[in-house]
């Protein structure tokens, strides 16, 4: 199993090279089952109803924290690259720069306050990874108990 993660990682981050720009000028790529849709940067998707929120990131070997973020519900993000995105597919594949990966499914992008895309913390812009920080934009799901299912450094957004 090991091996296998391994072995996607690798793979991911291979095919995540080039997209250090969208690092750089924060966006996401959007794609429908491997074909670029769209990219969408940082400035677009705060026009589309930018909401704040409280959550308490808890993970392994640490205390929990308290968050106060500031980000876009994902739907919406799909719904301005191509709105027949919400329909054409059953899962949506997240993907980071560092090669990581999370899929949610489409009901999960679909429900109210729930998978948002977040660009800041506590008012000020997420930091990179260079930065030691979690940004600059990061999948966040509201509704998870537990911080695994967020994608940090997220820059690709895959609809399948």
């Amino acid at each position: 199993m090991l091996v296998v993660v391994g072995v996607l990682a690798y793979i991911n981050r291979e095919q995540l090279a080039g997209k250090q720009e969208l690092v750089d000028n924060p966006g996401i790529l959007v794609m429908k089952r491997g074909e670029e849709v769209a990219t969408l940067r940082l400035e677009e998707m705060k026009k589309l109803g930018e909401e704040e929120f409280e959550i308490v990131l808890r993970s392994s070997g640490k205390p929990p924290r308290d968050l106060v973020l500031t980000g876009v519900p994902l739907k919406a993000v799909l719904q301005e690259a191509e709105p027949s995105l919400l329909e054409a597919g059953s899962q949506v594949v997240v993907r980071a720069i560092d090669g990581y990966s999370v899929a949610y499914t489409m009901e999960e992008v679909l429900m109210d306050d729930h998978i948002f895309v977040v660009y800041l913390e506590g008012g000020q812009p997420l930091r990179s990874k260079a930065e030691g920080g979690m940004g600059p934009l990061l999948l966040v799901a509201r509704k998870d108990q537990f911080g695994q299912r967020w994608c940090q450094f997220a820059i690709e957004v895959d609809v399948q």
